[in-house]
C-alpha cells in the first residue's frame, strides 16, 4: 500500500456540504455564538464529553481561546474541529471532531457531539457521514477509528449508521463522577469498507 503523505492545510477545502448541512471549519468571528452554544450544552455533554473543550468556556473570551486553538491545530494538520449548520436556517447543530492517530498509517480519530437542540433528528449520522467522506478523501486516511461509553447508545449507533466496525470493548475502565463504572467500545472502518 502507497503511504499517504501529510496534508498541506491550504490544500485542503475549509468546508462540504451534505443534503441538510454545512460543515466548515471554525474562524475567529464565531467566538461569539460558541461561548453561549457552549453555555446552553455544558449540562449535556457532561457524562459523556467531559473532556471536551466546550466544557472548560464560560466567557466570550474563553471562546475565542478554544476557537484559535482550533484554528492552530488544524494548520499544524494535527487536528480538524468543523461546525455543523443547518443550510435552512444556519443554526449550530453538531461539532465534528478529527484527531490524527498516524499520518504514517494514516490512521484517524472521529468525534462528535450534538447540540442538546438537535438531537435524534439524524444531524450528527449526516456529518458523521460527510466527516468520513473527508477523512478518506481530503486527508488520505487508510482508516479511522471512533471510542465512545459503552452507555452512550446514540454515539455508538452513529458509528454503526456510519459503517464503523465494532472491533473491541473495554469493560469498566472508566469511573464518572458517583461511582458508576461503564466500558469503552471501539469502532474502526477501513478504506475499502468505506468505499
Amino acid at each position: 500500500m502507497e503511504q499517504s503523505a501529510r496534508p498541506l492545510p491550504h490544500a485542503l477545502p475549509s468546508s462540504f456540504e451534505t443534503a441538510r448541512l454545512s460543515v466548515r471549519r471554525y474562524r475567529p468571528e464565531d467566538a461569539s455564538w460558541y461561548a453561549p452554544m457552549s453555555l446552553q450544552n455544558q449540562a449535556h455533554l457532561a457524562r459523556f464529553e467531559s473532556g471536551n473543550p466546550v466544557m472548560g468556556i464560560e466567557t466570550e473570551a474563553d471562546a475565542a481561546s478554544v476557537i484559535q486553538g482550533f484554528i492552530e491545530s488544524w494548520d499544524a494538520c494535527s487536528a480538524f474541529f468543523l461546525g455543523a449548520f443547518r443550510k435552512d436556517t444556519g443554526v449550530f447543530v453538531a461539532q465534528i471532531y478529527i484527531g490524527v492517530v498516524s499520518w504514517d498509517l494514516p490512521e484517524l480519530e472521529l468525534g462528535y457531539f450534538a447540540a442538546a437542540t438537535h438531537t435524534r433528528q439524524g444531524f450528527v449520522t449526516e456529518a458523521a457521514q460527510g466527516a468520513l467522506r473527508f477523512c478518506f478523501r481530503e486527508l488520505g486516511a487508510h482508516r479511522v477509528r471512533l471510542e465512545c461509553d459503552d452507555t452512550n447508545i446514540a454515539s455508538y449507533r452513529v458509528a454503526e449508521r456510519c459503517g464503523m466496525v465494532r472491533e473491541g470493548h473495554l469493560r469498566e475502565n472508566h469511573l464518572h463522577a458517583g461511582g458508576a463504572l461503564t466500558g469503552t467500545l471501539l469502532y474502526g472502518i477501513l478504506r475499502h469498507e468505506f468505499d
